[in-house]
Protein backbone atom coordinates (compact mmCIF):
# COMPACT_ATOMS: atom_id res chain seq x y z
CA UNK A 1 0.00 0.00 0.00
CA UNK A 2 2.28 2.51 0.92
CA UNK A 3 4.20 1.69 -2.49
CA UNK A 4 1.29 2.47 -4.43
CA UNK A 5 1.05 5.37 -2.33
CA UNK A 6 4.03 6.82 -3.59
CA UNK A 7 3.37 6.02 -7.32
CA UNK A 8 0.29 8.23 -6.75
CA UNK A 9 1.92 10.91 -5.38
CA UNK A 10 4.81 10.94 -7.97
CA UNK A 11 2.14 10.67 -10.41
CA UNK A 12 0.42 13.76 -8.99
CA UNK A 13 3.60 16.27 -8.86
CA UNK A 14 5.38 14.78 -11.88
CA UNK A 15 3.75 16.86 -14.91
CA UNK A 16 5.53 14.14 -17.49
CA UNK A 17 3.99 11.03 -15.71
CA UNK A 18 0.65 13.06 -15.12
CA UNK A 19 0.07 13.59 -18.70
CA UNK A 20 0.74 10.28 -19.97
CA UNK A 21 -1.76 8.90 -17.24
CA UNK A 22 -4.18 11.43 -18.38
CA UNK A 23 -3.35 10.44 -22.00
CA UNK A 24 -4.53 6.34 -20.82
CA UNK A 25 -7.75 8.03 -19.44
CA UNK A 26 -8.40 9.82 -22.56
CA UNK A 27 -8.40 13.18 -21.67
CA UNK A 28 -5.78 14.48 -24.70
CA UNK A 29 -7.38 12.30 -27.64
CA UNK A 30 -8.88 15.66 -29.34
CA UNK A 31 -5.28 17.18 -29.36
CA UNK A 32 -3.07 17.21 -32.26
CA UNK A 33 -0.06 15.13 -32.74
CA UNK A 34 1.91 18.51 -32.53
CA UNK A 35 0.00 20.20 -29.96
CA UNK A 36 0.59 16.86 -27.41
CA UNK A 37 4.35 16.34 -28.76
CA UNK A 38 5.10 20.56 -27.80
CA UNK A 39 2.82 20.52 -24.51
CA UNK A 40 4.41 17.41 -23.58
CA UNK A 41 7.93 18.47 -24.21
CA UNK A 42 7.65 21.52 -22.08
CA UNK A 43 6.89 19.43 -19.09
CA UNK A 44 9.73 17.83 -19.51
CA UNK A 45 12.12 20.62 -20.48
CA UNK A 46 10.61 23.47 -19.26
CA UNK A 47 10.33 25.05 -23.03
CA UNK A 48 8.75 24.05 -26.42
CA UNK A 49 10.58 22.16 -28.77
CA UNK A 50 12.01 24.25 -31.84
CA UNK A 51 10.41 22.11 -34.56
CA UNK A 52 11.17 24.64 -37.51
CA UNK A 53 14.71 24.60 -37.34
CA UNK A 54 15.47 21.22 -34.34
CA UNK A 55 18.70 21.39 -33.07
CA UNK A 56 19.00 18.93 -30.12
CA UNK A 57 18.63 15.05 -29.83
CA UNK A 58 15.44 15.24 -28.29
CA UNK A 59 14.14 18.45 -30.58
CA UNK A 60 14.83 16.12 -33.56
CA UNK A 61 12.90 13.19 -32.09
CA UNK A 62 10.02 15.20 -31.65
CA UNK A 63 10.37 16.39 -35.32
CA UNK A 64 10.96 12.49 -36.64
CA UNK A 65 7.61 11.30 -34.46
CA UNK A 66 6.03 14.18 -36.44
CA UNK A 67 7.07 14.26 -40.00
CA UNK A 68 8.80 10.73 -40.55
CA UNK A 69 5.76 8.30 -41.52
CA UNK A 70 7.55 5.26 -43.70
CA UNK A 71 4.91 2.22 -43.45
CA UNK A 72 7.77 0.01 -42.95
CA UNK A 73 8.28 1.49 -39.53
CA UNK A 74 5.35 0.05 -38.23
CA UNK A 75 6.53 -3.88 -38.64
CA UNK A 76 9.82 -3.12 -37.03
CA UNK A 77 8.82 -1.64 -34.29
CA UNK A 78 6.20 -4.80 -33.28
CA UNK A 79 8.35 -7.69 -31.58
CA UNK A 80 6.60 -10.70 -33.51
CA UNK A 81 6.84 -8.90 -37.31
CA UNK A 82 10.55 -7.23 -36.61
CA UNK A 83 11.71 -11.37 -35.93
CA UNK A 84 11.38 -11.76 -40.04
CA UNK A 85 12.46 -8.45 -41.12
CA UNK A 86 15.61 -9.22 -38.70
CA UNK A 87 16.08 -12.41 -39.96
CA UNK A 88 15.90 -11.83 -43.46
CA UNK A 89 18.96 -9.65 -42.87
CA UNK A 90 21.68 -11.22 -40.63
CA UNK A 91 19.90 -14.50 -39.93
CA UNK A 92 17.57 -16.67 -38.22
CA UNK A 93 19.92 -17.79 -35.64
CA UNK A 94 20.22 -14.31 -33.92
CA UNK A 95 16.68 -14.32 -33.14
CA UNK A 96 15.45 -15.29 -29.71
CA UNK A 97 12.81 -18.45 -30.83
CA UNK A 98 9.29 -17.75 -30.82
CA UNK A 99 7.37 -20.58 -28.76
CA UNK A 100 3.76 -19.19 -29.78
CA UNK A 101 1.56 -15.77 -30.63
CA UNK A 102 -1.97 -15.45 -29.30
CA UNK A 103 -4.46 -12.56 -29.61
CA UNK A 104 -5.31 -12.85 -26.29
CA UNK A 105 -4.00 -14.00 -22.99
CA UNK A 106 -6.87 -16.92 -22.39
CA UNK A 107 -5.56 -18.45 -25.51
CA UNK A 108 -2.66 -19.35 -24.44
CA UNK A 109 -2.08 -23.14 -23.87
CA UNK A 110 0.53 -22.78 -21.10
CA UNK A 111 0.91 -27.21 -21.64
CA UNK A 112 2.82 -26.59 -24.80
CA UNK A 113 5.35 -23.76 -23.04
CA UNK A 114 8.49 -25.14 -21.97
CA UNK A 115 8.68 -25.02 -17.99
CA UNK A 116 10.72 -21.76 -18.60
CA UNK A 117 10.00 -18.72 -20.97
CA UNK A 118 9.37 -15.03 -21.28
CA UNK A 119 5.58 -13.75 -21.93
CA UNK A 120 5.39 -10.12 -23.80
CA UNK A 121 3.02 -7.77 -25.33
CA UNK A 122 4.09 -6.91 -29.22
CA UNK A 123 2.89 -3.17 -29.25
CA UNK A 124 4.15 -1.79 -25.96
CA UNK A 125 6.67 -0.98 -23.49
CA UNK A 126 6.92 -2.72 -20.31
CA UNK A 127 4.41 -5.68 -21.18
CA UNK A 128 6.56 -8.55 -20.13
CA UNK A 129 6.24 -11.60 -17.69
CA UNK A 130 9.10 -13.80 -17.07
CA UNK A 131 8.69 -17.31 -15.98
CA UNK A 132 11.57 -19.00 -14.52
CA UNK A 133 9.27 -22.07 -13.04
CA UNK A 134 6.15 -23.28 -14.39
CA UNK A 135 4.89 -25.05 -11.27
CA UNK A 136 5.08 -22.02 -9.50
CA UNK A 137 4.13 -19.45 -12.06
CA UNK A 138 1.48 -17.09 -11.23
CA UNK A 139 -1.22 -17.52 -13.91
CA UNK A 140 -3.53 -14.70 -12.36
CA UNK A 141 -1.26 -12.06 -12.00
CA UNK A 142 0.18 -12.64 -15.26
CA UNK A 143 -3.48 -12.52 -16.51
CA UNK A 144 -3.48 -8.93 -15.32
CA UNK A 145 -0.46 -7.71 -16.44
CA UNK A 146 -0.60 -9.14 -20.19
CA UNK A 147 -4.43 -8.26 -20.39
CA UNK A 148 -3.40 -4.46 -19.28
CA UNK A 149 -0.96 -4.32 -22.00
CA UNK A 150 -3.12 -5.44 -24.42
CA UNK A 151 -5.67 -2.80 -23.75
CA UNK A 152 -3.47 -0.55 -23.59
CA UNK A 153 -2.67 2.44 -26.67
CA UNK A 154 0.75 2.69 -26.31
CA UNK A 155 0.92 5.21 -29.55
CA UNK A 156 -1.46 7.91 -27.19
CA UNK A 157 1.01 7.97 -24.56
CA UNK A 158 4.11 10.20 -26.44
CA UNK A 159 2.50 10.17 -29.76
CA UNK A 160 5.54 7.31 -31.26
CA UNK A 161 3.01 6.81 -34.40
CA UNK A 162 4.06 3.58 -35.62
CA UNK A 163 2.52 1.92 -32.22
CA UNK A 164 -0.61 3.25 -33.61
CA UNK A 165 -1.06 0.56 -36.06
CA UNK A 166 0.65 -2.61 -34.45
CA UNK A 167 -1.51 -5.40 -34.05
CA UNK A 168 -1.94 -5.74 -30.26
CA UNK A 169 -1.05 -9.72 -29.46
CA UNK A 170 1.06 -11.10 -26.96
CA UNK A 171 3.49 -14.29 -27.30
CA UNK A 172 6.23 -16.47 -25.50
CA UNK A 173 9.63 -16.62 -26.17
CA UNK A 174 12.63 -18.93 -25.20
CA UNK A 175 13.67 -17.64 -21.53
CA UNK A 176 17.47 -16.93 -21.83
CA UNK A 177 20.47 -15.66 -20.06
CA UNK A 178 23.72 -15.08 -20.27
CA UNK A 179 27.01 -15.71 -18.94
CA UNK A 180 25.75 -14.33 -15.10
CA UNK A 181 23.01 -16.90 -15.30
CA UNK A 182 20.51 -14.94 -14.12
CA UNK A 183 20.30 -11.99 -16.21
CA UNK A 184 20.07 -10.67 -19.67
CA UNK A 185 21.91 -6.73 -20.57
CA UNK A 186 20.93 -4.98 -23.33
CA UNK A 187 23.60 -3.41 -25.88
CA UNK A 188 21.43 -0.80 -27.15
CA UNK A 189 23.56 0.90 -30.57
CA UNK A 190 22.44 4.84 -31.71
CA UNK A 191 22.47 4.07 -35.59
CA UNK A 192 22.18 6.65 -37.82
CA UNK A 193 21.80 6.05 -41.36
CA UNK A 194 23.44 2.70 -40.86
CA UNK A 195 26.47 4.81 -38.88
CA UNK A 196 26.97 3.56 -35.28
CA UNK A 197 28.22 5.91 -33.52
CA UNK A 198 27.68 5.30 -29.29
CA UNK A 199 25.69 2.71 -27.63
CA UNK A 200 23.55 2.69 -24.24
CA UNK A 201 23.83 -0.58 -21.68
CA UNK A 202 21.50 -1.30 -19.45
CA UNK A 203 22.86 -4.33 -16.70
CA UNK A 204 21.38 -5.62 -13.35
CA UNK A 205 17.87 -6.11 -14.32
CA UNK A 206 17.33 -9.14 -11.48
CA UNK A 207 19.72 -6.92 -8.62
CA UNK A 208 16.45 -5.72 -6.66
CA UNK A 209 18.44 -3.94 -4.11
CA UNK A 210 20.42 -1.60 -6.44
CA UNK A 211 18.01 -2.03 -9.66
CA UNK A 212 19.10 -1.25 -12.98
CA UNK A 213 21.87 0.38 -14.24
CA UNK A 214 22.39 2.49 -16.81
CA UNK A 215 25.46 3.89 -19.12
CA UNK A 216 26.59 5.41 -22.50
CA UNK A 217 29.52 4.23 -24.42
CA UNK A 218 31.17 5.28 -27.87
CA UNK A 219 31.31 3.49 -31.17
CA UNK A 220 34.69 2.14 -29.70
CA UNK A 221 33.00 0.76 -26.38
CA UNK A 222 34.58 3.58 -24.15
CA UNK A 223 32.46 4.72 -21.69
CA UNK A 224 31.22 8.03 -21.97
CA UNK A 225 30.85 10.67 -19.81
CA UNK A 226 27.44 10.75 -19.64
CA UNK A 227 25.51 10.62 -16.42
CA UNK A 228 22.25 8.96 -15.63
CA UNK A 229 20.80 8.43 -12.44
CA UNK A 230 21.67 4.71 -12.50
CA UNK A 231 25.10 4.78 -13.55
CA UNK A 232 26.86 1.53 -13.07
CA UNK A 233 29.51 1.48 -10.00
CA UNK A 234 32.10 0.20 -13.38
CA UNK A 235 32.11 -0.36 -16.93
CA UNK A 236 30.80 -3.19 -18.30
CA UNK A 237 33.68 -5.44 -20.06
CA UNK A 238 33.01 -5.68 -23.87
CA UNK A 239 31.08 -8.20 -24.68
CA UNK A 240 33.03 -10.72 -27.10
CA UNK A 241 30.14 -9.80 -29.91
CA UNK A 242 30.27 -6.61 -29.93
CA UNK A 243 32.02 -5.97 -33.36
CA UNK A 244 29.59 -8.15 -34.86
CA UNK A 245 26.95 -6.18 -33.01
CA UNK A 246 28.27 -3.34 -34.21
CA UNK A 247 28.32 -4.53 -37.80
CA UNK A 248 25.08 -6.09 -38.24
CA UNK A 249 23.41 -2.79 -36.53
CA UNK A 250 24.76 -1.07 -39.38
CA UNK A 251 23.00 -3.14 -41.80
CA UNK A 252 19.41 -2.85 -39.87
CA UNK A 253 19.92 0.69 -39.82
CA UNK A 254 21.20 1.52 -43.57
CA UNK A 255 18.85 4.28 -44.95
CA UNK A 256 16.69 4.99 -41.32
CA UNK A 257 17.97 8.64 -40.10
CA UNK A 258 18.31 7.46 -36.75
CA UNK A 259 16.81 4.08 -35.15
CA UNK A 260 18.03 2.23 -31.83
CA UNK A 261 19.16 -1.70 -32.44
CA UNK A 262 19.36 -3.49 -29.45
CA UNK A 263 21.05 -6.52 -29.20
CA UNK A 264 22.08 -9.43 -26.29
CA UNK A 265 25.29 -11.13 -25.91
CA UNK A 266 25.13 -14.37 -24.88
CA UNK A 267 28.39 -16.52 -24.09
CA UNK A 268 30.09 -14.71 -27.15
CA UNK A 269 27.08 -15.47 -29.39
CA UNK A 270 24.34 -12.44 -30.58
CA UNK A 271 20.46 -11.98 -30.24
CA UNK A 272 18.68 -9.49 -31.40
CA UNK A 273 16.40 -7.78 -29.29
CA UNK A 274 14.27 -4.57 -30.92
CA UNK A 275 14.06 -1.48 -32.88
CA UNK A 276 13.02 1.24 -31.58
CA UNK A 277 13.16 5.07 -33.53
CA UNK A 278 12.30 7.05 -30.28
CA UNK A 279 14.57 6.70 -27.70
CA UNK A 280 13.31 7.49 -24.13
CA UNK A 281 10.86 8.93 -26.46
CA UNK A 282 12.96 11.73 -27.28
CA UNK A 283 13.33 12.95 -23.90
CA UNK A 284 16.69 12.04 -22.44
CA UNK A 285 17.63 14.63 -20.02
CA UNK A 286 21.25 14.29 -20.93
CA UNK A 287 24.11 15.86 -18.09
CA UNK A 288 25.95 17.20 -18.95
CA UNK A 289 23.25 18.74 -21.78
CA UNK A 290 26.09 19.16 -24.46
CA UNK A 291 25.57 15.37 -25.32
CA UNK A 292 21.98 16.66 -26.30
CA UNK A 293 23.46 18.82 -29.34
CA UNK A 294 25.95 15.81 -30.31
CA UNK A 295 23.62 13.35 -30.68
CA UNK A 296 21.17 15.78 -32.39
CA UNK A 297 24.40 16.53 -34.90
CA UNK A 298 24.62 13.25 -35.82
CA UNK A 299 20.74 12.80 -37.03
CA UNK A 300 20.39 14.43 -40.62
CA UNK A 301 16.54 15.12 -41.09
CA UNK A 302 14.49 13.35 -44.19
CA UNK A 303 12.21 14.97 -46.27
CA UNK A 304 8.84 14.91 -44.59
CA UNK A 305 6.79 11.74 -45.33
Amino acid sequence: MKDKFKKVISVLTDKYKRTIFMSKLGFYNHISDEKFVKMQFKNVFGYEPDLENPVTYDEKLQWLKLYNHRAEYINMVDKYEVKHYVASIIGEEHIIPTLGVWDSFDEIDFNILPDKFVLKCTHDSGGVVICKDKSQFNISAARKKISASLAKNYYIQNREWPYKHVKRRVIAEKYMVDESGYELKDYKFFCFNGEVKALFTASGRENQETGVKYDFYDSDFKHLPINTDENSYKPLKCPDSFEQMKYYAGLLSRNIPHVRVDFYDINGKLYFGELTFFHLSGFERFDPPYWNKVFGDWIELPEVI
